[in-house]
């Protein structure tokens, strides 16, 4: 059992259920960063009296300053990326919990690994923009990088501590819900809504992830990230959209057993896996029941109506810098969809338009964090000058 974490994007989703696992647990927590939520933040700090706190927002670090007061002594309060740096590194450290929003996570994993801690990721744009060299970090370290997204750690938690598992697995099997537009061709997306794009029938997610799942994108990293974390071929990763939501992906072996994870949508339980390093410990979760879980469904995704996911095969297919170039651009697109700029249908679009140019000037074999920081401005600023 780990002793201490520090946790980047401590007031979202993932962040918030990290914190409740943590003080279930009784593990704690010594380094918290978020992006403006100086409230949230500020009642984080009143439970678990961090060392260090770190707000993007320089206003929020003001507020939060205040509400303080004198009354936490024990309590550093920084701001900007940097500020997210040193929370990730923070000194003796058992684990970064790594649950920033996007590839500007990237940088703070890198430190945290820098700094000797294993990294639960929940930054799945880590190792969509950064596999190879990220990987290869963290073996150099001496540190491990656990899954927490809920598909790679269904998959971690079947496969045995002492085997290499590109050598054990046949295929993958990564499960979809389908998001909210399941079963829709063209024709009725055409009008979607922000509202409509956000209502996610069984998970609840931040805004960005949630997007991503009703394109079939958030499936998209996800291949990606476990041919880096499993080394698995692409050829044998498969995606199977499975409404439901009940197991969670599933490891075919070289023997051809098949072993899955079940259990009700609760990302408690996988941020516990990664905090305990798997050992199985009193949880807090919703009892499972298999009976009011069936009907058990499987269906192939629709690849020609949500063509973010053949789109994220392509950039892994391709590999060196055209992960992290579709990566940026999704993000950008997303962003302008939630900014009700584009249409729901323009986000695989653009995305596709920004990895042509990036084909056409040429794909960076060989890339670094620098590389990959130059192409993600590149990258957004192309896919937003397109709108």
């Amino acid at each position: 059992m780990i002793r201490s974490i520090s946790v980047t994007g401590s007031t979202g989703s993932i962040g918030t259920q990290t914190l409740a696992v943590a003080s279930h647990l009784g593990i704690e927590v010594k380094a918290i960063s978020a992006n403006n939520n100086a409230e949230k933040i500020f009642d984080q700090v009143r439970k678990f009296r961090p060392k260090l706190v770190s707000l993007n927002d320089h206003n929020a670090v003001k507020r939060l300053l205040e509400m303080m007061g004198s009354d936490f002594p024990g309590t550093e309060v920084i701001s900007g990326q940097q500020g997210n740096i040193e929370v990730a590194s923070y000194p003796d450290v058992d684990m970064t919990v790594a649950a920033m929003v996007g590839v500007a996570g990237l940088e703070s994993v890198l430190a945290g690994i820098k700094a000797g801690h294993d990294i639960a990721l929940a930054n799945k744009e880590t190792l969509v923009a950064g596999g190879a060299f990220v990987m290869e970090a963290a073996e150099k370290a001496g540190v491990k990088i656990l899954p927490v997204d809920s598909e790679h750690s269904a998959i971690w938690q079947c496969l045995p501590d002492n085997e290499e598992p590109g050598k054990i697995i046949r295929r993958l099997f990564l499960t979809a819900s389908g998001g909210p537009f399941r079963g829709w061709n063209k024709e009725r997306l055409v009008n979607v809504n922000v509202e409509e794009a956000l209502s996610h029938p069984t998970w609840i997610m931040g805004n960005k992830i949630t997007i991503d799942s009703a394109t079939l994108m958030n499936k998209g990293l996800e291949v990606i990230e476990a041919h880096w974390l499993f080394n698995v071929d692409p050829a044998n990763i498969r995606v199977v959209i499975h409404p439901q939501s009940i197991i969670h992906s599933m490891v075919e072996f070289v023997d051809g057993s098949v072993l899955g994870q079940l259990g009700f949508a609760d990302m408690k339980i996988p941020i516990q896996a990664a905090l305990t390093r798997k050992e199985r410990v009193e949880g807090v979760f919703r009892e499972f029941d298999p009976v009011n879980a069936s009907p058990i469904v499987f269906e192939e995704p629709d690849m020609r109506t949500f063509r973010c996911l053949p789109l994220a095969f392509d950039a892994l297919k391709t590999g060196g810098s055209m992960p992290a170039v579709m990566n940026s651009a999704n993000e950008k697109a997303v962003e302008l969809f939630l900014g009700r700029r584009i249409s729901f249908l323009d986000i695989p679009e653009l995305i596709e338009e920004t990895m042509d140019l990036h084909s056409r000037i040429g794909v960076v074999k060989e890339i670094d964090y620098e590389t990959i920081s130059e192409l993600d401005k590149w990258a957004r600023s192309v896919t937003g000058k397109a709108v």
